[in-house]
C-alpha cells in the first residue's frame, strides 16, 4: 500500500474543508504576502469561507498588492477553521503573536522554500531548489487546477520577483522564467507591479539610505560589509524598519564582500540581522548559530543583545567561512 503525496493530501483538504485561514509571517515581505493572498483569493473562486491574518504591520511597498485590505489582526476569540495556510515560513516562530492560529486549526498546511524549514504541517510542501513560494504556488494551483486570474497571477509575480532579487539570486533557473512567462498569459501588467515595487521610494527613505552607506564598515580584506541601523537613525530620518529595504543588497553588490550584513535596532537590546552572501559563506549556518536561518545565500536572524556586541559576535562566525 501507498502513502499519498503531500500534493494529494493537500487536494482533498481543499476539496473538503469549507473554512480556511491564511495567515503572514512577522515582518511580512513580497514573497509571504503575494504567496498568501493568491492563495486565498484562488481559494475564495472556488467558494471557500477565507479569513485572511496579518501578524505584523504591511510595509508600505505592498499596499498596492490586490487584496492586502483583506488582511486583519486576529486574536484569539476567532472561531476554529478547517485549514491554516503558512505560506513562506520557515517555522512556527515566524508566525509572532498569531500562532495561537496553529491551535485553531483541524489541518495545518506548510508551503515553503526555506532549506531551514522545521516541516511544522500536518502537509508540508517545503522545496528549497526552487526560488521562492511564489513559484512552489503556482505550480501547486497548476497540479491542483485551481482558478489563476490577473490578479492571482501579478501577486504571484510580486512573490517571485521580490524573492529573487528582480530574477538575480542563485536560486533562479529555467523554471523560474517559464513560471514568470506563463503568468504574462494571465494578463499581469508587469510595467505596473515593477513601478509600485521599485520606484516608489520616499525622500525620507533615501536619505535613511544615505546615513545608512556613509557608515558602512567593512572587514577581513573588505569580504565583510555591515551596515548597522539605530534607532536613532530611524527617529533622525522620520523613516521606520521598514524603509531598510534594500540596503544589504547593495553592500552585497560591493565587488570584495563575500557577506553582507544589515544589523537594525528594533528595540532596547533587540537586533534584527539580515545577511546576504555570495560563494564562501552558508549565511544559513551563520544565522542558525542566532537561532535564525533561511537560506544559503540569504538569511536571517533575531538576537537579544547591543548592535556592537551582535557586530563583533557576526564578524566572529562569518569568519569561519573566510
Amino acid at each position: 500500500m501507498t502513502t499519498k503525496s503531500d500534493l494529494e493530501l493537500l487536494r482533498e483538504a481543499i476539496n473538503n474543508c469549507k473554512r480556511v485561514a491564511v495567515v503572514s509571517h512577522r515582518s511580512p515581505d513580497g514573497d509571504n504576502l503575494g504567496s498568501l493572498l493568491a492563495m486565498g483569493l484562488s481559494l475564495e473562486k472556488m467558494g471557500k469561507d477565507v479569513v485572511y491574518v496579518k501578524a505584523d504591520i504591511i510595509p508600505d511597498d505592498y499596499l498596492f498588492l490586490p487584496g492586502i485590505e483583506r488582511l486583519e489582526t486576529r486574536n484569539d476569540s476567532i472561531d476554529e477553521f478547517d485549514v491554516l495556510m503558512v505560506l513562506d515560513s520557515s517555522d512556527e516562530d515566524r508566525l509572532g503573536e498569531n500562532q495561537f492560529l496553529l491551535k485553531k486549526s483541524k489541518l495545518i498546511v506548510n508551503i515553503d522554500h526555506h532549506v531551514s524549514n522545521t516541516k511544522f504541517g500536518d502537509i508540508n510542501i517545503v522545496l528549497p531548489d526552487l526560488s521562492s513560494t511564489g513559484e512552489i504556488l503556482f505550480n501547486i494551483l497548476g497540479e491542483l487546477e485551481m482558478p489563476i486570474d490577473s490578479e492571482i497571477a501579478s501577486l504571484i509575480y510580486v512573490a517571485i520577483s521580490t524573492d529573487t532579487g528582480r530574477f538575480t539570486y542563485q536560486g533562479v533557473t529555467g523554471m523560474t522564467h517559464e513560471t514568470v512567462a506563463k503568468l504574462y498569459d494571465y494578463g499581469i501588467d508587469s510595467y505596473s507591479i515593477n513601478t509600485n515595487l521599485y520606484q516608489r521610494r520616499s525622500l525620507a527613505r533615501t536619505k535613511l539610505f544615505i546615513k545608512a552607506i556613509s557608515q558602512m564598515e567593512f572587514y577581513n580584506n573588505n569580504e565583510i560589509g555591515i551596515v548597522k541601523i539605530s534607532k536613532k537613525m530611524i527617529d533622525e530620518t522620520k523613516t521606520s524598519m521598514d524603509d531598510t529595504e534594500g540596503i544589504v543588497e547593495f553592500i552585497r553588490d560591493t565587488e570584495s564582500v563575500e557577506a553582507a550584513c544589515l544589523l537594525k535596532e528594533v528595540d532596547n537590546s533587540i537586533v534584527k540581522i539580515s545577511l546576504r552572501t555570495k560563494n564562501k559563506v552558508d549565511a544559513n549556518k551563520v544565522c542558525s548559530a542566532f537561532n535564525g536561518g533561511g537560506h544559503n545565500r540569504a538569511s536571517g536572524a533575531t538576537v537579544e543583545d547591543s548592535l556592537d556586541n551582535v557586530e563583533k559576535r557576526l564578524i566572529t562566525e562569518i569568519n569561519k567561512y573566510l
